[in-house]
């Protein structure tokens, strides 16, 4: 069961949406978030369909997506939440490598990606900084 959802608590904060089937990836994430100055976790969810529900309500200014998730992955749960909110910074994640995710990835509407392994406070903060709104 995900965990509750929650908007952006600290204002100024940079709001993170984790979607990964995985609860383990999940806390590791919000782990990573929470150690990482100026950002918050404003929710998880375990499916594509839950991110885009939950989107709206919670207004994310970065989402970490899982590429490989049962249902709809994170390739077509890009394009979509890309479609509905175009101002979200939107970061693939996976364990396996860029190149064995292939093309689409690419042309997805994620800014980047990032091997679930690599994902550190160092990381987050560097990839915001790279492509972020603020």
């Amino acid at each position: 069961m995900p965990a509750p959802l929650a908007l952006n608590e600290r204002p100024g904060a940079i709001g993170v949406l984790t979607v990964d089937d995985q609860a383990i990836f999940r806390a590791a994430a919000r782990d990573v978030i929470d150690a990482t100055p100026g950002f918050e976790s404003v929710g998880e969810v375990a499916s594509g369909a839950e991110a885009l529900a939950a989107s709206d309500g919670l207004r994310p200014d970065l989402a970490l997506i899982d590429v490989r998730m049962p249902g709809m992955d994170g390739i077509e749960t890009t394009r979509r939440l890309r479609a509905a909110r175009p101002e979200t910074v939107i970061v693939l994640v996976s364990l396996e490598d860029a190149v064995e995710i292939g093309p689409a990835a690419q042309r997805c509407g994620a800014v980047t990606f990032v091997r679930k392994q690599e994902l550190c406070p160092d990381v987050l903060a560097r990839v915001w900084a790279t492509h972020g709104r603020r």
